[in-house]
């Protein structure tokens, strides 16, 4: 007998699987590597597959409001998808693809067994797209060289993080300075200097890091292609050995190194990508872009808690200075469950209590020192 406790569980089963199909959908169809959208479309057909089977499930025991399309989250990374493209949201999807793929392993169901083995591999197809794990092998090599590498690391995350510490530091820095008793044209002027002074900071100490990271990219791409030209047998044998430990056969990792090794158009390439692991079309991405995103996002979030100040005076202002930051904070904590999948609520009202908490403390710090200055 069906109970509420499964149906609830069929539910839940069907939403995960609309929300997957719809982010493969929106993954293919900004990909421009025709190879990759085509593992997109499959992987979304399989997740619409195992929808099917749910929403079966729930049919035949009668449940109403069956769910039907996908939720706010897979909505926004849809979106973010579509304007960013895949690089943003992949490695997030990786992650959740990743937990999910655990979730049919102790469901009774017979279907869930092969469900749950079709999770799992896609979960290791998108570790190998997105480059965070070694493995590839076969065609699944062909399928992602040349991709691999470009998207690691997590970019939405940089993103709400790097508004995140614009807006709780701009907002500590004003209450502070609004505690001791300033004038509002004095903690706006406070509050401009910090928002120039720390996204600055942040935007030097990206291009320094990016730059840096290019710097010895290009430094490790010359060594190895002096080693290539000194020692090319050594070299074949060192790529060699990296497929075979990729799961190719001797006899077909020595091949592919040798047919590698006599292309001299890709063999540096490929030595940097699978020696090194590194992209040598990238080398870690632009510096100034990385700088200028950081400047951007540091900045967005810093604007919150200074627009009333630009208009309102006194305690109006700071309360509503309070109130506009609140609500950045809730949506920040909001967009960080595109990452972690956890309620919505939970996690923006955390957001706003710890943010509203450090701008508490610091006012309370300037109320203190004003206090002690004037008196």
């Amino acid at each position: 007998m069906t109970t509420a406790k499964d149906l609830e569980r069929y539910r839940t089963n069907l939403q995960k699987e609309i929300d997957g199909a719809f982010q493969y959908r929106a993954l293919a169809a900004v990909e421009k590597n025709a190879k990759l959208a085509e593992v997109y479309t499959r992987l979304a057909d399989t997740e619409e597959k195992h929808g099917a089977v749910w929403a079966g499930k729930l049919k035949e025991a009668g449940a109403p409001n069956l769910p039907s399309r996908p939720s706010w989250r897979a909505r926004t990374l849809g979106q973010l998808t579509r304007w960013f493209g895949p690089k943003l949201v992949l490695q997030t999807i990786v992650g959740n693809e990743a937990s999910d793929s655990r979730a049919y392993d102790d469901q009774p169901e017979a279907e869930t067994a092969a469900m749950a083995a079709d999770e799992k591999a896609h979960a290791r197809t998108l570790t190998q797209i997105s480059g965070a794990a070694s493995g590839n092998t076969g065609s699944a090599i062909a399928m992602v060289e040349g991709r691999h590498r470009s998207a690691g690391g997590n970019a939405l995350r940089a993103a709400v993080l790097g508004a995140n510490d614009g807006l709780v530091s701009i907002l500590s820095l004003v209450m502070g300075v609004a505690g001791a008793n300033l004038a509002s044209g004095d903690v706006l002027i406070a509050g401009l200097a910090g928002l120039l002074a720390g996204a600055g900071s942040m935007a030097m100490g990206e291009w320094l890091s990016v730059q840096s990271s290019r710097e010895l990219y290009e430094h490790q791409i010359a060594i190895e292609k002096e080693e290539i030209a000194q020692h090319p047998e050594e070299e074949q044998e060192e790529l060699s050995l990296i497929y075979q430990s990729k799961g190719l056969s001797e006899e077909r990792a020595r091949e592919l190194a040798a047919k590698i090794m006599s292309d001299h158009s890709v063999t540096l390439d490929t030595l940097a990508r699978e020696e090194l692991g590194i992209d040598p079309e990238e080398l870690g991405g632009s510096a100034w872009e990385a700088a200028l995103t950081s400047f951007f996002l540091f900045a967005v979030g810093a604007i919150f808690p200074l627009f009333p100040f630009f208009f309102l005076q006194g305690l109006t202002a700071v309360f509503t200075s309070l109130a506009v930051s609140g609500v950045g904070l809730f949506i920040i904590g909001a967009a960080i469950t595109l990452m972690t999948g956890r309620n919505v609520l939970y996690s923006g009202f955390r957001q706003v209590l710890f943010g509203l908490g450090a701008a508490g403390l610091t006012y309370g710090v300037g109320k203190l020192i004003g206090v002690t200055v004037t008196g």
